[in-house]
């Protein structure tokens, strides 16, 4: 399915949040999501489940300043 990551479209074939993550390479990694717009805490990832055009945002933390 085709959903919109970080304001770029991408095909995807995980259903849940948690395997998108995987599937495009931040399954370890120390994120923030919004899932149209919502907060998606870790917890709750992997019963996410998302639907073609979905808009998802993954946010890393920076260092410096």
């Amino acid at each position: 399915m085709k959903i919109e990551v970080n304001g770029e479209e991408r095909e995807i074939t995980a259903t849940d949040l948690a395997g998108v993550l995987a599937e495009l390479g931040w399954g370890e990694a120390r994120v923030a999501t919004a899932l149209n717009g919502t907060f998606v805490p870790a917890a709750a990832r992997s019963g996410k489940q998302l639907s073609s055009h979905d808009r998802l945002e993954v946010l890393t933390a920076m260092q410096g300043g």
